[in-house]
């Protein structure tokens, strides 16, 4: 197939706009570099998801291109927290933090404390911050992340509170520094936002409507990765499987796909997320014949009741769900499935999570990250009466954890005793002597082995199953 290249001048034109004023802030932070012989700090804190943390990247990229040295302190000279909403908690953690920041601020009246992300698309919370939380320099959102250098610069210039938060856009600029957490593996945007309204979800209200880059841009940046040393891709959306389908020359996510797989360098392919309600035969065929898209399907079943899954607005029944779990396990019979339940949603029955767990059993996931309801206002589920108390939802929620951790167990312990390519990904944080890395299936494995495996596929005998992750030892 062939792929024309997008009429990209807007989004180049933003682009050029911002390195413009990189180059503003660059002279900026010289100068409070020579005043005080040492360079300014930053701290990059990420909270929520994959998208996120690829959001983060590119503010460390910026950061770092300005000429601040980045560090893990909160203390730092500029702090930005890229925030997360989809559940409540999440918000309270940040609240919880910017306390913490407000000792540091009243010690140091030169720090920065920046805010932007998904929570930040949320009105009552902007008012929040600007009520309680004075000490924040600059707040922005999930759609206008590309103008962070342009913000910043009016942060450094400014001693009022800078807050630019957009409703939406239908712009893509994705031609900005990018500083990479690991140098052998990347996350790539495919897409952006979600058209799904799923009733008790926030997404689609802060991330905006479903933006589907453009292959050949795609493809471009996939192909600089792989010169640069990147083995495995990680492609990032919403929901992978509507990818495309709003491009003026619209192309399926299986056939983007097939064209990622002909890149030279790149040995691993990885996705998520998708969606049950429109995983295409196309894609199945696509995975069972790839040699690098990665074993792995993260396939999010948030309930196993039909009840439960209409008042959700899944747009997908118990049955249709198994059933395309046996045609994904019948045609690539080696694939390890992962995914989402959520415990106590309103109106939610016993009888509901008991169809719940028998999914959990008959699907046999490799792991769940299983969570308790948590109500996002502005949500069709915020406003449903039948909330479940705390106290039941905790007791619903523990059974299916134990579902969940028998199946998981059961189905990883397969594998014991097999050699498999595991993809070293760093030294083990707990011992030195190790490393750890992660089967095409996506379970972690810690054998022994040193900082120069890092960043290689290197063969490991199975040897000891310990529930979600393996020991092993090199071969």
């Amino acid at each position: 197939m062939e792929f024309k290249n997008a009429p990209a001048s807007v989004n180049l034109e933003e682009g050029n706009r911002q390195h413009e004023y990189m180059e503003k802030v660059k002279e900026i932070i010289a100068e409070k570099t020579r005043k005080t012989g040492k360079k300014p700090t930053c701290c990059v804190t990420t909270f929520g998801c994959q998208m996120n943390a690829k959001d983060s990247e590119k503010l460390v990229g910026i950061l770092q291109e300005v000429g601040y040295e980045v560090i893990d302190s909160e203390e730092a000279d500029f702090v930005i927290y890229n925030t997360c909403t989809v559940r409540d908690n999440a918000n309270q953690r940040v609240y919880g933090r910017l306390g913490q920041l407000q000792y540091y601020k009243k010690h140091k009246p030169s720090m920065k404390i920046a805010l932007c992300g998904c929570m930040m698309q949320e009105p009552s919370v902007i008012e929040k911050i600007k009520k309680s939380y004075r000490q924040v320099d600059l707040i922005f959102g999930t759609h206008n992340i590309f103008r962070f250098a342009e913000l910043l610069y009016k942060t450094l210039t400014s001693d009022e509170m800078v807050i630019d938060i957009w409703k939406e856009t239908d712009k893509i600029v994705e031609s900005l520094p990018v500083e990479r957490k690991y140098s052998f593996k990347s996350g790539v945007n495919i897409m952006f936002g979600c058209n799904n309204f799923c009733s008790y979800c926030i997404v689609p209200y802060v991330r905006g409507r479903e933006r589907s880059r453009e292959p050949q841009e795609i493809l471009n940046e996939i192909r600089n990765l792989a010169e640069d040393g990147v083995k495995e891709v990680m492609l990032l959306g919403q929901n992978v499987n509507s990818y495309g389908k709003n491009l003026d020359t619209p192309i399926s996510f299986a056939k983007l796909l097939t064209e990622v797989e002909k890149i030279d360098g790149i040995e691993r392919i990885r996705f998520m997320t998708s969606h049950p309600k429109d995983l295409s035969d196309e894609l199945i065929s696509v995975m069972k014949n790839s040699k690098k898209i990665c074993r792995h399907l993260h396939l999010p079943l948030q309930s196993g009741s039909t009840r439960v899954l209409t008042r959700m607005n899944r747009r997908y029944t118990k049955e249709s769900y198994l059933a395309l779990v046996e045609k994904l396990r019948s045609e690539i019979p080696d694939l390890a499935l992962t995914t989402d339940i959520i415990v106590g949603f309103p109106g939610e029955t016993p009888e509901d999570v008991d169809d719940t767990i028998d999914v959990i059993r008959k699907a046999r996931f490799n792991n769940a990250f299983t969570f308790i309801y948590s109500k996002r206002t502005g949500t069709p589920a915020a406003a449903m009466e039948d909330q479940i108390p705390e106290e039941e939802a905790q007791k619903q929620f523990n059974r299916v954890l134990e579902a969940v951790l028998k199946t998981a167990q059961e189905q990883t312990g397969m594998l014991k005793g097999l050699v498999k390519d595991v993809l070293v990904e760093e030294i083990n944080e707990h011992d030195a002597s190790l490393v750890t890395g992660r089967l095409s299936n996506n379970t972690l494995v810690h054998f022994k082995g040193d900082t120069s495996l890092i960043g290689h596929i290197v063969p490991v005998r199975l040897t000891e199953a310990k529930g979600f992750y393996y020991l092993g030892e090199l071969v």
